[in-house]
């Protein structure tokens, strides 16, 4: 019997490749973004990006590849973040990385953390 193929734990916008792709090209030793949670704000947790400066995953790190980019999943993150969709948004007030999170249960007004 024949496995399904493995789904991505977040799925990436062409807006939000193109932003990690301009980030990246001025940090030329990164491997890309490492993707995490933290507790934090009004609601519980928020997201956490940085760069990926190591060439190998670390154990228990989720990888996702998408359009010429690599996002390294922190395990703690995981859990909360599968299914999640990454976009990158820019209007007349803000430019942000902005998380379509189906785990998430609540989020305060202002959209720096949520909770599940």
């Amino acid at each position: 019997m024949a496995r399904r193929a493995r789904l991505d734990a977040i799925k990436l916008t062409d807006n939000a490749v193109t932003r990690i792709k301009e980030l990246l090209s001025h940090k030329p030793e990164a491997h890309g973004v490492r993707l995490g949670v933290r507790t934090r704000g009004c609601n519980g947790l928020s997201y956490t990006l940085d760069y990926a400066l190591e060439r190998e995953a670390k154990p228990g790190e989720d990888v996702v590849e998408a359009g010429g980019v690599r996002v390294v999943i922190d395990p703690k993150a995981l859990i909360h973040i599968i299914g999640t969709t990454m976009d990158y948004k820019e209007d007349a007030l803000a430019s942000e990385f902005v998380f379509n999170n189906p785990n998430a249960k609540g989020s305060c007004g202002c959209g720096e953390s949520f909770n599940v």
